[in-house]
């Protein structure tokens, strides 16, 4: 392979964004080709080789044209299946999202009665870019099911597996770069290899592993519209997420809220009908109060709501792709 090197002050995206990270492994060349298997060799602790990627997701290049998800589905020469997904912020809610997805590209082989020994080994790979969740300094985790009481294996061929980029900053302090593993050298050029500071490290895990190199061959061929599309995407699934998140707070405190109004009103039926008229009246107070505020707050979620939705129309973005994404009617997105 000829040598990649990553100027001083060369501009490198970051690759723990989603936009960014699938156009350099999902891509339809040998160059990507080789770098997502050296990743998933990598992460699973076997060299394998990807066959083909699973038509699950849109192509870097046409992802304005669909719904907008990024993990990256695909086929190994084993015949095993891997799904690879980089997550930059995770949520308290990682761990069944990602059960979920294992669960999801397990079922897709679609095995039924007597042919269930045929099941092929999955892979649910997770490189989470921030936070710790496993509160030890083992870099990769790999989960499987269990008997917890008894300590038993199942067994069986669902595998998750973690990489966590925060613990590769004591492997950057700790380690040259001929001292990494095949898991931990991606981890240190994932976590830093848009650090002009770190530039010398990422070098030298680019000259000594080829498959990194690849990965690194791919960020320098990306042009300087590449780059700001790279963060116009970015910056929209971020907003996307946002909104989902707000929505998913909103309901649980709704249904918080509404779990105490109901306990309040036993305890005053149950404390007698005096009690119960007062407690009544102050309930009716504070709810009329609340319904005030969350008036003012949905008034101003639609406002947010169709600022979004005008940035989504000059982006290019469908009227129906908008409406999945902000919850607004085709009618009213129109009009904006």
């Amino acid at each position: 392979m000829h040598t990649v090197f990553f100027d001083d002050d060369a501009d490198i995206p970051d690759l723990r964004y989603d936009a960014a990270f699938k156009a350099v492994f999902a891509g339809e060349n040998p160059r990507s080709r080789k770098a997502l298997s050296g990743l998933i060799s990598a992460c699973i602790g076997h060299q394998v080789s990807v066959l083909s990627l699973t038509a699950n997701e849109p192509a870097p290049a046409s992802a304005w044209a669909k719904q907008i998800r990024y993990d990256i589905a695909c086929r190994l020469d084993s015949g095993e299946l891997a799904d690879v997904e980089m997550t930059l912020h995770p949520s308290l809610d990682e761990p069944f999202r990602e059960e979920y997805f294992a669960a999801r590209l397990f079922t897709s082989q679609n095995i039924k009665g007597a042919e269930y020994r045929r099941l092929k080994n999955i892979y649910q790979v997770n490189i989470l870019a921030n936070g710790l969740w496993c509160k030890d300094e083992e870099l990769v985790h790999t989960f499987q099911f269990h008997d917890a009481q008894h300590g038993l294996s199942f067994d069986g061929r669902m595998h998750i597996i973690t990489v966590e980029l925060a613990k590769a900053e004591k492997l950057a302090r700790e380690k040259t770069a001929s001292e990494l593993g095949a898991a931990e050298a991606w981890a240190v050029f994932l976590r830093y290899h848009p650090e002009k500071e770190k530039r010398a490290l990422v070098n030298e895990i680019l000259k000594g592993k080829e498959d990194i190199a690849m990965a690194g061959e791919a960020v320098q061929g990306f042009t300087q519209k590449q780059l700001e599309w790279f963060r116009n995407e970015s910056k929209l699934k971020y907003e996307l997420d946002m909104l989902s998140r707000q929505a998913r707070e909103r309901r649980e405190r709704r249904e918080a809220r509404e779990a105490g109004l109901e306990e309040g009103r036993q305890e005053g039926r149950e404390k007698g009908l005096e009690e119960g008229r007062m407690e009544g009246r102050q309930e009716g107070l504070k709810e009329g109060r609340a319904e005030g505020l969350e008036e003012g707050h949905q008034t101003g979620r639609q406002d947010e709501k169709r600022e979004t939705a005008r940035r989504l129309k000059g982006m290019g973005l469908s009227l129906s792709q908008i409406a999945e994404a902000t919850g607004l009617s085709l009618e009213e997105i129109g009009k904006l």
